[in-house]
């Protein structure tokens, strides 16, 4: 098979081998392990799997699996300059899954290939069918793009998405989602159904609920905070200036409303706008490009924000009509922002150093 296979393992079970030593019967000759910290009496285990031919790659300790996945993919990439396909060692990656990942990436080279779980089947725990159900609807929302099972850590990593895999932010759960998110900007989805399994309830998953959904939902959490802060100094202008004007007779409410709006946009975007460059997205763009964009999706938002504002207050208070064009604006500023003012630029292709007989 010409596709490198990485897997992260914390703690993986003898059934690690099993699996690998399938993938090797199935012809891939070419995989990365990467032990994220295990405890050591699981170091035979990794032994093992050196002797069948692999190549493991150990963390003193547990830096998650992120840092795991990109670890193993720029060791893979430096060795044999292959499309990449990622697994977990979970049970939930059946190797025949893995091979026909494989055989969808040789026919479509160019797509970021997912191997998609039915969540609607019996044996899925509640708590992965919540979490897919959130993470699918908040990725619809961050992308415009629909995917079925945003949580699969069975992907196919096509050449042209390498530089992104390595560059991406984040290294534990919400890097998946990061990349994710990322490439489908890049390069087409395809969805590729696979055998749902959880085996004891997903008992080997060392993914905890809280604390890595929060890191997940990273973005979208630092974009709605840094939104409320920028929208707290918003309304507390646009408050302050519709009462200062109100005294003034001789301008219409829609002029009022449109002024007032006007000067509170411009407060609030310059502290917007740097909130959302230096923490939400985290942009390493030049300044100069950055604020060129925004300026143009600021006065964008703030013509459609006045006018729409505007239209409502003569059927609602203006603060009710600011609030509901303001709110529809949120959702469309992110995808905008991040996918276009500040977006990732495309980091360079990594070269193999050298060769590695299989």
């Amino acid at each position: 098979m010409n596709e490198a296979i990485v897997i992260p393992a914390l703690d993986p079970t003898p059934a690690m081998l099993k699996q690998i030593r399938d993938l090797f019967q199935m012809d891939f000759q070419h995989i990365v392990i990467v032990d994220d910290g295990s405890s050591p009496d699981k170091e035979p285990l990794f032994d093992k799997a050196l002797d069948m031919g692999c190549i493991v790659l150990h963390h003193e300790k547990n830096l998650g699996k992120g840092q795991s996945l990109k670890d193993g993919i720029r060791r893979a990439s430096m060795l044999w300059g292959l499309p990449v396909i990622t697994a977990d060692t979970d049970g939930q990656h059946l190797p025949i899954d893995i091979y026909r990942v494989a055989r969808e990436m040789e026919a479509y080279p160019d797509a970021l290939v997912l191997g998609a779980r039915d969540f609607s089947k019996d044996n899925v725990p509640f708590k992965s069918q919540a979490g897919n159900r959130i993470t699918s609807k908040v990725f619809r929302l961050a992308t415009g793009k629909s995917c079925s099972d945003t949580q699969t850590g069975l992907r196919g990593i096509p050449l042209s998405l390498i530089p992104l895999a390595l560059s991406e932010d984040g290294s534990r759960y919400e890097y998946e989602m990061n990349f994710l998110m990322d490439a489908v900007q890049i390069a087409p989805l395809r969805m590729l159904p696979i055998e749902t399994v959880y085996e004891n309830g997903n008992a080997g998953s060392h993914f905890r609920p809280m604390a890595d959904s929060i890191r997940i939902y990273a973005r979208p959490i630092r974009f709605a905070l840094s939104s409320l802060a920028g929208a707290a100094c918003d309304y507390t202008i646009f408050a302050l200036a519709l009462f200062l004007l109100a005294r003034m007779t001789s301008l219409e409410q829609a002029e009022r409303v449109i002024l007032a709006t006007v000067s509170a946009r411009l407060v609030s975007g310059a502290v917007n706008f740097e909130l959302n460059r230096r923490w939400s997205f985290k942009s390493k763009n030049g300044a100069a490009g950055d604020l060129g964009r925004y300026l143009l999706l600021f006065f964008s938002q703030m013509a459609i924000s006045a006018v729409g504002t505007a239209g409502l207050s003569y059927l609602l208070p203006a603060i009710g009509a600011k609030v509901i064009v303001d709110v529809t604006l949120f959702f469309l500023s992110y995808y905008i922002q991040k996918n276009w003012v500040f977006k990732k630029k495309a980091a360079r292709k990594v070269k193999p150093r050298f060769t590695v007989e299989p």
